[in-house]
């Protein structure tokens, strides 16, 4: 395959890396080479099998027009902009590209979704949650925390679930769950130690959307990896 990954950022770069070392061919462009989808051309995409995102809201959002209008398919990994989401997924079915996004591309924060729907279930307890990243992440709260949160309510429509946001350093990541009753408290904790299970996490997806057509969320194929 042949991937471009757009964005030379921590996680762009990490991505780039990856992938080569999983035997494929990478092209990478900073968000300056790349101003308003600029090099998004066709001759540009020409053998690119997938794009790969890594970069702002407002850049993705470009970025994914131009990748979808020309029936490409481009795997998503910045978040802050969902509230294009419906736009996005038609462009990629009307064009008869492929899109893959994801609030968090991280094999093990795909396991805790999977562990918070189950403790979801629990009857008598009270969810909250807290994250911490960089400070430098342009969003607040995370996108994967506003996941967690819609997972609980999926389970428990209309209660409180709060969310603290903490911006510390070069925090990688960190998403805990908690979960009280009157009698006891649990808690799920995905603690990021690097950046590169994001990294893997966003190349396996696109080898996964590799000559697919249509629009997924990264916890939705999840299993299929």
């Amino acid at each position: 395959m042949l991937i471009l990954v757009l964005g030379k950022g921590k996680t762009g770069s990490l991505v780039a890396e990856v992938a080569r070392e999983r035997g494929h061919g990478v092209r990478a462009l900073d968000i300056d080479e790349n101003a308003h989808a600029s090099a998004l051309t066709a001759p540009n995409l020409a053998g690119v099998d997938v794009v790969v995102d890594f970069t702002t809201p407002e850049a993705a959002v470009e970025n994914m027009r131009a990748v979808l209008a020309l029936g490409g398919r481009i795997v998503v990994g910045t978040t802050g902009w969902y509230a294009k989401l419906a736009e996005m997924k038609a462009h990629a079915v009307q064009r008869g590209g492929g899109l893959l996004y994801g609030t968090n591309f991280s094999i093990g924060v795909q396991k805790l979704f999977q562990l918070t729907a189950e403790l979801a279930k629990l009857e008598g307890y009270q969810f909250s949650i807290d994250e911490t990243h960089h400070t430098s992440k342009l969003d607040a709260p995370s996108g994967t925390a506003l996941t967690l949160k819609e997972i609980i309510l999926s389970a428990r429509p209309g209660v409180n679930v709060p969310i603290e946001s903490y911006r510390v350093g070069d925090a990688k990541g960190e998403h805990i769950v908690h979960a009280a009753s009157d009698y006891d408290t649990l808690e799920l904790r995905h603690d990021a130690h690097s950046r590169r299970g994001f990294a893997l996490g966003a190349v396996r997806g696109a080898e996964w959307l590799c000559g697919k057509q249509g629009a997924w969320e990264f916890r939705e194929i999840f299993d299929q990896l």
